[in-house]
């Protein structure tokens, strides 16, 4: 049975069964060991510029001080940090949990509506903010608990005169700088200035202080908080760490980081992880630039990289790519979003390395399972559950299956979040009172141990390993006062893997597909926003009027 963990006979060598969960009290007991110990190497580059953990040690402790000494924010307070990967991401986020305070990583490219709920869902009292989305955050911020904010430009971390040109480049010349008025702000320079005149003073943190208000649908709906503890964190590090111990080398390695900062993924396998190894985080300000990227990687000389599916096909087709050094890469690790097995072979070709798929979720931490890092080929699997973790495959009526059969994959372990916040309701019906989490996700497992994706939560689509929840969507477009009823659903896209696909009972039948396009644009974040839309006469139904998302999903029939 399920429970009967085959996979520990397959662990890659070295790698325990459990990790030693209080080795660290706390995310920052694990920074202030990699500060002292990789003081002189470098710790983040972007765009040319490389700051060292020592630099990076005294901003962020400029940064808390500023938080704790001048803003007198205490322990527990939440601040959102609303930027991509630029040199201020790393030194906001260590400042503040240095400081104790609690992240509330927030997508810059949300709309005024999205941030809205977010700030006053989380209670927020401070905001760091990228200028290029300033603007935003002018639309809302009097409606949030927000009192505090720091303004950044691009370029600010970047020295002169590189820093001072970028900035004045993308305000003037490319107008990618909306004119915003937040009189109220400081700029990031002046507060690590302000800090720096107050020194940091320890706060006690333990396992199950919040350390996150990581921001997900869950299974269903509004996103919420997941409630990632410094318990939840440290554990994740450390279970990463045990999988990717026997390949790395401390001090050595040069991460690139393409994906954001503010995505759980990307926060713990780059951003934590390869810190608490002394690694290089090489930060990708824009990977949608492929040709930019590929000069980035040309740079770098990378031994490690991590991503998702279309971020590996997009550097297979940009012009290039294939004629760089792989010679130092060794690690490739998929997630996010399913793994193509046409990508998966098609990198192992160019690269010479095997693209490792794994599998995790926000409430998680996200890593639960992780293929072997050592294998010669892709094999279609999430792979093994990493140390001090428990995966099963249950049944409806919560009953462990038996190996090959299809059900609910449950996880247990460290790295299980504490909960939804303020959401009791929608915490108990995915955290069961033992601990195991419902995941939605419906997979099997083999005679080996290896866990294998059969499909997804039943109605959450996949845009680029970002969650998009139909039931979001369908209230924005509900809103329209031509639109009588509405259906989200995912439909296969070669680029992004899904794209969100509406089914929509007209009311005015003078709508028109490109009216629902700008209504949607001005509502929702670029990955959320329909890119097909069907008009119906009527949309399938259960027999308690509810509409039936599944048939919609599994047609065959071309958009209008």
């Amino acid at each position: 049975m399920s429970n009967e963990r085959p996979w520990l006979a397959n662990y890659p060598a070295g790698v325990a069964e459990r990790i030693d969960v209080d080795r660290y009290a706390s995310v920052p007991a694990v920074l202030e060991e990699a500060f002292g110990r990789f003081r002189d190497k470098p710790a983040f580059a972007n765009f040319g510029r490389k700051l060292s953990y020592g630099q990076i040690d005294d901003m962020s402790r400029q940064f808390a001080g500023y938080l704790t000494g001048v803003l007198k924010l205490g322990k527990g307070d939440r601040i959102a940090i609303m930027m991509p990967n630029v040199m201020q991401y790393p030194i906001a986020l260590f400042g503040a949990l240095r400081a104790g305070l609690v992240v509330v990583n927030t997508n810059p490219l949300y709309t005024a509506r999205e941030l809205r709920h977010q700030l006053q869902d989380s209670g927020a009292k401070a905001i760091v903010v990228l200028d290029n989305f300033a603007a935003t955050l002018q639309q809302v911020v009097a409606e949030t608990s927000v009192q505090h904010i720091v303004t950044t430009g691009l370029g600010d971390m970047l020295g002169f005169p590189k820093g001072a040109l970028i900035n004045f480049a993308l305000k003037h010349i490319k107008k990618m700088v909306p004119a915003f008025n937040l009189p109220q702000a400081v700029r990031f320079r002046d507060a690590l200035a302000q800090g720096a005149t107050h020194p940091l003073q320890p706060v006690a943190l333990a396992h199950d202080d919040l350390a996150f208000l990581q921001y997900t649908g869950g299974t269903t709906g509004v996103a919420k908080g997941a409630m990632l503890t410094h318990g939840n964190m440290v554990a994740n590090m450390l279970q990463a760490d045990a999988w990717i111990s026997a390949s790395t080398k401390v001090g050595e390695e040069v991460i690139i980081t393409a994906l954001p900062l503010y995505h759980i993924f990307s926060l713990t396998a780059n951003g934590l992880v390869f810190t608490r190894l002394g690694g290089l985080n090489w930060l990708i300000t824009n990977p949608r630039d492929m040709p930019g990227f590929v000069k980035e990687l040309k740079a770098s000389s990378f031994t490690a990289l991590t991503g998702v599916n279309t971020l590996f096909n997009g550097l297979l087709n940009t012009p290039g790519f294939a004629d760089l050094d792989f010679s130092r890469l060794h690690m490739t690790l998929g997630g996010g979003m399913a793994v193509q097995r046409a990508v998966a072979e098609r990198w192992k070709k160019v690269t010479g390395c095997t693209l490792a798929e794994a599998y995790g979720l926000t409430e998680t931490s996200p890593a639960v399972c992780i293929n072997p890092l050592d294998l010669k080929e892709y094999n279609g699997s999430i792979g093994l559950p990493v140390p001090s973790t428990n995966v099963a495959i249950w049944s409806e009526d919560g009953k462990p299956l038996l190996v090959g059969e299809v059900g609910e994959l449950m996880v247990h372990g460290p790295q299980v979040m504490k909960g939804y916040w303020n959401r009791p309701d929608e915490t108990a019906k995915v955290l069961g009172a033992d601990g195991w989490l419902h995941t939605g996700d419906i997979a099997k497992m083999d005679e080996k141990g290896y866990f294998y994706i059969v499909d997804r939560k039943k109605d959450m689509i996949l845009v680029s390993g970002f969650n998009v929840y139909p039931n979001e969507v369908e209230d924005v477009v509900m809103e329209h006062p031509g639109v009588l009823e509405v259906a989200a659903v995912g439909v296969p896209d070669e680029h992004s893997g899904e794209v969100v696909k509406l089914f929509v009972v007209r009311k005015d039948p003078n709508l028109t597909v490109e009216d629902l396009k700008q209504f949607c644009h001005d509502r929702l974040t670029g990955y959320k926003r329909p890119r097909q839309i069907e008009f119906r006469n009527e949309l399938p139904k259960s027999n308690v009027g509810k509409i039936l998302r599944r048939e919609l999903r599994d047609e065959k029939k071309p958009a209008a």
